[in-house]
């Protein structure tokens, strides 16, 4: 696998669409993006995104009132199962933008901000498929991965025998997080940003989460 950085270098200088080149810029110093995707399935390959949300975090705030929300028609119908689990119907994404329409505003929106997400790295993915074939290049940004910064704060010093719950809801229990309706990129986002406050603060102060002698293993997106 290439290194991030290297293919970060390499993408500098074969972008298609020069006007694109702000991508490798740094955004504000104090600047991050909480950024879901919803999709029609798991594949990257496969499957589609059906709605991307972002919310810019700057400093301290999350900025709902500077957010792109949007819903996309996907290339496939939609099927029962993603109709139950997103509550979209066919009629509502059908009179939706092809992700191709909406690529460049996402883009303009995120410039060179780190992103921020739970499980970042399948929505980054997700994202690049079409921004490969759009641009010429992956997203660079750098990415910021909530449930690495949770089990730092939890499971750092844990003895090796622990067993680990990097679930999302998990994750809002220990942080006092209210739970919102899943399955809602904009809910997801926001979520994520309000997980990327707590734990950075905990961080900052040097506070580790308590944890229970024994708990289940469900899910560990970090690998």
């Amino acid at each position: 696998m290439i290194p991030r950085a290297i293919k970060r270098l390499f993408h500098q200088f074969s972008i298609s669409d020069q006007s694109y080149r702000f991508m490798f810029k740094p955004g504000p110093a104090d600047e991050v993006v909480a950024v879901d995707c919803e999709t029609t399935g798991l594949n990257v390959r496969t499957d589609d995104i059906i709605s991307i949300a972002a919310i810019k975090i700057r400093g301290n705030q999350i900025l709902t009132s500077e957010r792109f929300e949007v819903i996309v028609r996907p290339d496939a119908s939609m099927q029962a199962e993603e109709i139950k689990l997103h509550r979209l119907l066919q009629a509502d994404v059908v009179q939706s933008p092809p992700i191709r329409k909406v690529l460049s505003s996402f883009l303009h929106f995120v410039g060179g901000r780190p992103l921020v997400g739970y499980y970042i790295d399948f929505d980054v993915a997700m994202l690049d498929k079409y921004i490969l074939h759009h641009i010429g290049i992956e997203l660079p940004n750098r990415r910021i991965e909530v449930s690495k910064l949770y089990y730092e704060r939890k499971y750092g010093d844990a003895p090796t025998n622990t067993t680990i719950d990097l679930s999302f809801a998990a994750i809002l229990k220990d942080l006092g997080i209210p739970p919102l309706a899943q399955h809602d990129a904009f809910n997801d986002a926001l979520m994520s940003a309000m997980m990327y406050l707590a734990l950075r603060d905990l961080k900052q102060r040097g506070v580790r989460i308590a944890r229970p002698r024994t708990c289940a293993a469900i899910f560990n997106p970090t690998g």
